[in-house]
């Protein structure tokens, strides 16, 4: 299996990512959107075990324009809760930086630098992404249908908002599937916003499932973090792997 360090060109700059391709091939291609807190130990644990599977996998820092990964100094940090604010205070600024325009202009360049890979498919990729990466899986699959042809969400927040950029009001577009696997301790993606972007994709006849995982907080898939949820994670896997199969069968 190849794993490594690459450096990919996006739309502004050049984005650091984690890269890995198991043998033989070509494989159907897997990207995977981090989180606010960078590509780092937990991220490539995750996408090796995709890799596994018998995909490959492109995991590129999102947030590259604030710099290379690690985006916490001190990851330990990442474990206590009392600092979490205070990351997501000096991170914020990069995460609002990256709005649709921003996120669809670096997918495309990511996409183009994945499929020139040895190993990868020529064919439509799955977007797995977490927190602030399940919405622009999101906003990637509605700007790219013809590229993506399906998106898993988990504990992704902002998915549907009185904001005129908010992603549920352009899932129309769609032509895929989507998964998502909210957290019910989500401050960013409320019972009432989870009706509002359920209601858009009825309305639009999009395949999907939407469910709520019972007792788990924002962040649910992260072991590195205060929010970690053992059975949520577990479930998130369950889940991931099962579209996998189904869009790829």
């Amino acid at each position: 299996m190849r794993k490594d360090y690459v450096d990919v060109p996006a739309g502004d700059g050049v984005a650091d990512a984690y890269l890995v391709v198991p043998d033989g091939g070509p494989h159907p291609g897997v990207m995977l959107f981090m989180d606010a807190f960078g590509v780092r130990p937990r991220i490539e644990e995750m996408a090796e075990r995709i890799a596994a599977a018998g995909y490959a996998v492109l995991a590129p820092n999102l947030l590259y324009r604030g710099g290379r990964s690690p985006m916490v100094e001190d990851m330990a940090a990442l474990a206590d809760a009392s600092r979490r604010e205070a990351i997501f205070g000096r991170l914020m600024p990069m995460m609002r930086q990256l709005d649709t325009d921003a996120i669809v202009r670096d997918a495309g360049k990511y996409l183009d630098f994945f499929h020139a890979q040895e190993g990868v498919a020529e064919k439509p990729v799955v977007i797995t992404g977490y927190c602030m990466g399940g919405l622009n899986a999101l906003k990637v699959i509605e700007a790219l249908p013809e590229r993506v042809k399906a998106v898993a969400s988990f504990h992704g927040g902002r998915l549907a908002t009185d904001d005129p950029d908010s992603p549920h009001l352009r899932v129309g577009s769609i032509t895929g599937e989507v998964y998502f696997g909210h957290a019910d301790q989500d401050h960013s993606m409320n019972a009432d916003q989870i009706a509002t972007l359920e209601r858009a994709l009825d309305e639009a006849g999009v395949t999907y499932r939407s469910e709520v995982y019972e007792g788990a907080a924002h962040g649910y898939t992260m072991t590195d973090t205060a929010a970690y949820q053992e059975k949520a994670e577990k479930r998130h896997w369950e889940n991931l792997f099962a579209l996998l199969e189904r869009v790829n069968g």
